[in-house]
């Protein structure tokens, strides 16, 4: 099994996962969401192999979730996951599955554990903060 990403080239922290992903040695999957969606079948299989619902998958900031009346903790599971099916920006992500599981990777650090190798060094996160030092060493 390859690594896949559910990715969107927009989000820093997407694109900091897919660089970690690929300096490892890795060649990812790389599905844009955002341009292919999601059916129901894939995001409970998603959901549940990362143990997340939809609440604890939705993105709260920079998405419709508010306008959308989502973030009332009395919506149930079934509104908020056909909410993601018509717009795909409510997912957050990067959806990390690899051999070794399946990771919302936020923060990006998470994909570490999905690698069967860390990438060289040095590496940081999206706000400058160290992942691997110059030895290959992951930090923190």
């Amino acid at each position: 099994m390859s690594i896949v990403i559910h990715h969107n080239p927009d989000c820093g922290t997407s694109r900091i996962v897919l660089a970690i992903i690929t300096a490892s040695g890795e060649t990812p999957v790389v599905v844009e969401y955002l341009k292919t969606g999601w059916t129901r079948p894939q995001l409970l299989a998603l959901f549940a192999a990362a143990d997340l619902t939809p609440r604890t998958a939705l993105r709260t900031t920079k998405s419709p979730a508010e306008q959308l009346g989502l973030l009332d903790p009395s919506v149930d599971d079934e509104t908020l996951l056909a909410a993601m099916l018509d717009h795909p920006v409510l997912v957050n992500r990067p959806i990390v599955c690899s051999p070794k599981g399946v990771r919302l990777c936020r923060p990006s650090e998470t994909v570490l554990d999905l690698l069967d190798h860390l990438p060289s060094g040095p590496m940081v996160k999206e706000d400058g903060t160290p992942l691997i030092d110059a030895d290959g060493n992951r930090v923190g």
